[in-house]
């Protein structure tokens, strides 16, 4: 009798550990699931914000680090304030002569005025001269942060037109510059006085500035063939 149930509990028991061993491999192969499918997740993600990286301008990384700075320099600047202590004197307590003399060599070197090599070199010179002089309102910008969140920075998908309507702030503000730049240009552009002991040897006014420019240009290497020219000299 008790070897028959031996026999009838071996059966039992192998099938009790053959279901042990089968849940053991279902839990595995959850768990691997799972796994597969949080990578794929990462993955994914991964690649969205690779694309978005590269939809970004090339210089975005640095004007992002700029922009930071600057709400840090913000935030100090109000800390002193707050404390009634000079912001530029607590900044020079913190920067070393070292870091000082660096800075100010490499300010000289930024930005060099090389003179007038030619008209793109010009207008890159006085666009950069123009946003150096743009002061951001950080304050806005981080209510805007707030408020867009990543929709604030635009990739090339983005929709922007309608979406955004300047404060009157920034239109004024836009305007009172484009009049000084007006006012700027009509003090170079004025006509410069008429010399009536100068050589006449234009047509018209628009000859007579392409002759100066050609001056200007060329003129240390035709100034031997013009003297023999008027002396009559010339081969």
């Amino acid at each position: 009798g008790s070897s028959g149930s031996e026999e009838e509990a071996r059966p039992a028991a192998a099938e009790a550990a053959a279901a042990q061993r089968r849940e053991e491999r279902l839990r595995k192969f959850r768990e691997l699931h799972m796994k597969r499918n949080e990578a794929r997740r990462l993955n994914h993600q991964e690649v969205v914000e690779e694309d978005k990286r590269l939809k970004l301008p090339a210089n975005w990384e640095a004007k992002k680090a700029r922009l930071e700075w600057e709400l840090k320099v913000e935030e100090k600047k109000k800390e002193c304030a707050a404390r009634g202590e000079d912001y530029e004197r607590v900044k020079l307590l913190e920067i070393s002569a070292e870091d000082a003399e660096r800075w100010e060599r490499k300010k000289k070197r930024k930005n060099p005025d090389l003179g007038f090599s030619d008209y793109a070199a010009a207008q890159l010179r006085q666009y950069q001269r123009l946003t150096r002089q743009i002061k951001p309102d950080l304050e806005q910008y981080e209510k805007l942060k707030e408020q867009y969140g990543e929709a604030l920075y635009p990739t090339s998908d983005s929709l922007l037109h309608g979406t955004h309507v300047p404060s009157k702030e920034g239109v004024d503000r836009m305007v009172a510059d484009l009049e000084k730049q007006i006012e700027k240009r009509e003090k170079y552009s004025r006509r410069r006085p008429y010399n009536d002991d100068a050589d006449i040897d234009y047509i018209n006014e628009r000859n007579a500035k392409f002759n100066k420019k050609a001056e200007r240009f060329y003129g240390k290497y035709t100034a031997e063939i013009k003297q023999n020219l008027e002396r009559g000299t010339a081969v």
